[in-house]
């Protein structure tokens, strides 16, 4: 029998591909001298003909850059892919701003600097998307008088 017959029987034995296969050359011989399904098994048997191992592919790059995109590497704008709401979407920066801006309210209406109506009125006006952050609000409060000063503040300053 060829080789390349051998080959092609022992891969279909071993369930793996023909690349997979590796045959011993120190027993051609026999391996020529097989001349039938049942005399490959055998040789199989023998560990003559064995399966390959898969080759895996290594990680160590991916790992690598993945490391450096974490440090804020590779994030140059030959590497930017996708316009600036793909990237960062108008829906996810409105969701992370609503939501400091109702905390803010709603810690001030905890600690009783603003009161209720005071509240309403504000969590409607951030809604409208009149403040676009924390220290924008506070300041606005602020200016507008709305914010009760505490005594212990007022005491711990002087």
């Amino acid at each position: 029998m060829k080789m390349s017959s051998v080959k092609e029987i022992s891969a279909d034995e071993l369930k793996v591909g023909v690349s997979r296969v590796w045959i011993d050359t120190n027993n051609l011989d026999k391996v020529l001298d097989a001349t039938s399904r049942e005399d490959i098994r055998k040789l199989i048997g023998l560990n003559i003909i064995q399966r390959r191992d898969k080759k895996n592919h290594s990680n160590q790059r991916l790992k690598k850059r993945i490391n450096q995109l974490s440090k804020g590497r590779r994030r140059g704008p030959g590497s930017v892919r996708g316009t600036k709401y793909a990237r960062y979407p108008r829906k996810r920066r409105w969701i992370s701003t609503i939501r400091a801006l109702r905390d803010e309210l709603k810690t001030l209406k905890e600690k009783e600097a603003i009161d209720r109506a005071t509240y309403r009125k504000y969590y409607r006006t951030i809604k409208s998307g009149s403040f676009s952050s924390r220290a924008q609000l506070v300041s606005h409060l602020k200016t507008e008088s709305l914010i009760k000063e505490d005594k212990n503040e007022n005491n711990t300053s002087s």
